[in-house]
C-alpha cells in the first residue's frame, strides 16, 4: 500500500484578522463562541471500502 500525503498546513504564527467577542455554548460536545478554536466538520463521498479514494478525498480537503 502505497503512504498518502495528507498535506495538513502549518498553524499561522499569528491570526490573519482579530476575533470579535462573542460568547461560548456547547453544541454537544463540541464548544462554539468564545474562545474556542474553529470547528470544521465535512464528510466524504466515496465508498470507506475505497480506502485509497477516501484518504483522496480526505488529502483535498486539508
Amino acid at each position: 500500500m502505497t503512504a498518502v500525503s495528507l498535506g495538513v498546513p502549518e498553524v499561522p504564527g499569528r491570526p490573519i484578522a482579530a476575533r470579535r467577542v462573542s460568547r461560548r455554548i456547547d453544541v454537544g460536545p463540541v464548544p462554539v463562541g468564545g474562545d474556542a478554536p474553529v470547528s470544521v466538520q465535512s464528510m466524504t463521498t466515496t465508498r470507506t471500502s475505497d480506502i485509497g479514494a477516501t484518504l483522496q478525498q480526505i488529502a483535498e480537503l486539508t
